[in-house]
């Protein structure tokens, strides 16, 4: 799977992710409970949720040891790996273990989430909606599957149900290899560099940057405002 594939030693100082911001707020119900219910609220959640049940004992595709403590927006970094997209693969990760997607720009990131979000908006045949996202920085370091040599890969092709497959197959031979990930071309924004993270030692020095809000008003295309900055 991995033939005559560029594998690269590289070090990517600043990449950009972009997260739900209402992943960052505290939770909603902490304003509705008395101080001495929030041990029971961390304990249902603790029961419910794929993070922290990967973190005290690990799960089917990810050990607990594979995850990373004491380091800032460690919770972040777990939940991309512990919570994967329900009943359906993404580029490089199945249903049961997720990957930490990024890129090494706003713009790309953003072309990606658009994209994805729009398709979810034509599925359910409304396009109202106004989603806040928060940029999340992560360094890199290490060896890559490097996609940019090879732009005519199959599993970089536009049609899910051809280049998902293909990913995951060459996601699972780079894991297997101990590769912290796949560097490759932006699928969604021509010119951009997205990067999968197979493992969550290898997302370093993450830190929050600016938010963006993107709304839909009726039409498939929507306006993208940065809030902060």
């Amino acid at each position: 799977m991995l033939e005559g594939l560029t594998i690269t030693r590289d070090a990517l100082a600043r990449t950009t992710r972009l997260v739900a911001s209402a992943r960052l707020r505290p939770p909603v119900l902490e304003r509705l409970v008395d101080v001495d219910d929030l041990a029971a609220l961390a304990e249902i959640e603790g029961a419910t949720s794929n993070r922290l049940l990967a973190q005290n004992r690990g799960t089917a595709h990810v050990h607990a040891y594979e995850l990373v403590y004491g380091v800032p927006h460690a919770a972040f970094i777990n939940a991309s790996f512990a919570y994967a997209k329900p009943r359906e693969v993404n580029r490089f990760n199945g249903s049961e273990r997720g990957v930490w997607y990024a890129a090494l720009d706003v713009e790309t990131c953003l072309a990606e989430v658009r994209y994805h979000l729009t398709e979810a908006l034509a599925q359910a045949g409304v396009f109202e909606a106004t989603v806040d996202y928060a940029e999340l920085h992560a360094s890199f370091a290490g060896e890559f599957v490097d996609l940019r040599p090879h732009p005519d890969h199959v599993c970089l092709q536009p049609d899910k149900n051809v280049g998902y497959p293909a990913g995951n197959a060459l996601a699972n031979a780079a894991r297997a290899r101990g590769f912290n990930g796949i560097i490759y071309p932006s699928v969604r924004h021509m010119g951009g560099v997205c990067i999968a993270a197979l493992f969550p030692h290898a997302v370093q020095s993450v830190a929050q940057g600016d938010v963006y809000r993107m709304t839909w008003r009726g039409t498939p295309e929507p306006v993208v405002e940065k809030l902060t900055g």
